[in-house]
């Protein structure tokens, strides 16, 4: 059947490895930047203080200072920082190998970064390509993922930060050398930074808007988004979820699926300019449709009813093309022709 070609189920025993690393490491707040590294003791001046000594985000060695050497609670919470560290790093690899979706270790920083200045627990969700990794490991199937150079995160305009954070200020704690992306016409505000190089990571910053493509003002990050159509709908209920990266599972928030599975289908059906990225996007909505169905079979039909207009009639007039993809999956091809007459 198609679906062995869309997807297969991991063990159970390999999903329940993965949500006991996601817990854990939900539970335990703040990060460890770049690798876990050692603890070294420093003298000079009379006092010996202890660092942490670890290769960063940049590449370099960097030593951060983490108490004096009399604070005896300090170095062992330290420790036990670094040693769980490890055993993150241990659980992504092994997870790595068992075919989960671990992005490199570049998105890794920045994900680390916008975790430990609290921008990710604040509401900024991260959607596209890293978002669909994300949901195959969430629902625990594997499927084939292209490599991104990207990193999409959307916020909605009233993102809840306690007092406002610069996006561009928390993006440059990674050291990794990013740099704000002109925009087009050259006179709009980035809405984007990038690493240097013609393959360097991109992080882009979007938001809802009634059309695609224009800028707004994102006040709490001092930044700006490009709007993107109906992400108000993508957007409105968020599930916690985690993305593992580099050596690192950081803690992020997702879209709920069958807002993200609607929103891809819609994307797939309404780009003209790109027809290799709608193919992506219907490709990554009936993977995931074809995953969701199989754990839920209602899930689709009964999310249909909250589609906007407007996306309701582009995906029906994508629907020949849509369930063509499905071919050979009677079971996601019947959830959605049921969704669709409903919706």
């Amino acid at each position: 059947m198609l679906k062995n070609f869309l997807f297969h189920s991991h063990e159970l025993a390999y999903r329940t490895q993965y949500a006991e690393l996601k817990e854990r490491v939900r539970a335990t707040g703040q990060l460890l930047p770049g690798t876990p590294g050692t603890l070294v003791l420093r003298s000079g001046t009379g006092r010996s203080y202890w660092y942490r000594a670890y290769q960063g985000s940049s590449g370099k060695q960097v030593e951060d200072l983490v108490c004096r050497d009399t604070d005896d609670a300090a170095h062992a919470q330290a420790a036990a920082d670094l040693d769980f560290a490890k055993w993150v790093g241990t659980q992504v690899r092994t997870l790595r190998k068992l075919e989960f979706q671990v992005a490199d270790k570049a998105v890794a920083s920045v994900l680390v970064e916008l975790h430990n200045a609290q921008l990710l627990a604040a509401g900024l969700c991260v959607v596209g390509t890293l978002a669909y990794m994300a949901w195959l490991n969430e629902l625990g199937v594997r499927a084939v993922a292209a490599r991104t150079q990207d990193i999409d995160l959307a916020a909605r305009q009233n993102l809840k930060l306690a007092a406002p954070r610069s996006f561009l200020e928390v993006v440059d704690g990674t050291k990794m050398g990013f740099h704000p992306v002109p925009g087009l016409p050259s006179q709009l505000p980035a809405t984007s930074v990038k690493l240097p190089g013609a393959a360097g990571l991109r992080v882009d910053v979007l938001t809802h808007g009634e059309k695609t493509g224009q800028t707004v003002a994102l006040a709490p990050l001092q930044w700006h988004a490009q709007t993107v159509a109906h992400y108000d709908y993508l957007l409105q209920d968020t599930r916690e979820g985690a993305i593992l990266a580099g050596s690192h599972c950081i803690p992020v928030r997702l879209p709920e699926p069958e807002r993200f599975i609607w929103h891809k289908l819609y994307a797939s059906a309404v780009r003209k300019s790109f027809p290799e990225k709608a193919a992506k996007d219907l490709r990554q909505a009936v993977t995931l449709a074809a995953s969701l169905t199989e754990q839920d079979e209602d899930a689709l039909p009964d999310s249909a009813a909250g589609l906007p207009p407007a996306m309701k009639n582009a995906i029906r007039r994508h629907r020949t093309v849509i369930l063509a993809a499905l071919e050979g999956n009677a079971a996601t091809r019947h959830a959605l022709s049921r969704a669709l007459a409903d919706a």
